[in-house]
């Protein structure tokens, strides 16, 4: 399993093994129950994710099968990620270990906060994504290339085109991906136009 990417690093492919999760409209109180977001840091999310599916299928859960255990490219369908704007959803993935994510669809609000946390999600069509997901189920151990400059995405004999949206690409490959260490790299700056604001420092 690759380390979590620090800030400023980076992010140009993620190589590792699969983990497929089929479904579409997969919320993210399915993948972090609230109950667990009063939590006052991430630490120990990972052992949360997908908690109460893990219960109700009885060990049939994919983040429960001894198939995939340490894999780090997730693959699952349509609209991943929806509902709540909860970051404690994406906090689970990463401290678990997965560095990529590879889908049909993704909520708006889960794609921005996964990509601040150096987590690339791929977009792929339907045909695809099950060709991937049947892959990684018939073979656990296939390795799983995804190029995030080029969004093509190799597993064993099987090729895709997927892509990364624009923006977040460059930001991965650049290496400006988490916008917190941005900041505080320039935070001299910051300090500077604070006090040239009269409604910061004039009051």
């Amino acid at each position: 399993m690759s380390p979590q990417p620090g800030p400023g690093e980076k992010i140009t492919s993620s190589v590792g093994r699969g983990i497929p999760l089929r479904g579409n409209d997969i919320d993210t109180d399915r993948i972090m129950p609230a109950r667990f977001l009063k939590a006052v840091s991430f630490e120990g999310l990972e052992h949360h994710l997908f908690e109460d599916d893990r219960k109700t299928n009885r060990g049939q859960h994919p983040f429960g099968d001894v198939r995939f255990a340490d894999a780090s490219i997730l693959v699952v369908n349509a609209n991943f990620g929806c509902g709540s704007s909860r970051e404690h959803a994406p906090q689970g993935l990463v401290r678990y270990g997965i560095r990529a994510v590879v889908g049909e669809s993704f909520s708006e609000i889960f794609l921005g906060n996964s990509a601040v946390l150096g987590l690339p999600c791929f977009t792929a069509d339907h045909a695809s994504i099950e060709k991937l997901q049947t892959l990684i189920e018939q073979a656990p151990d296939t390795l799983i290339e995804a190029d995030v400059e080029t969004g093509v995405i190799k597993a064993g004999g099987l090729t895709i085109t997927a892509s990364v949206p624009a923006a977040l690409r460059d930001g991965f490959v650049s290496g400006q991906w988490d916008p917190t260490s941005m900041l505080l790299a320039k935070f001299d700056d910051v300090r500077a136009v604070a006090a040239r604001l009269p409604y910061v420092n004039g009051f």
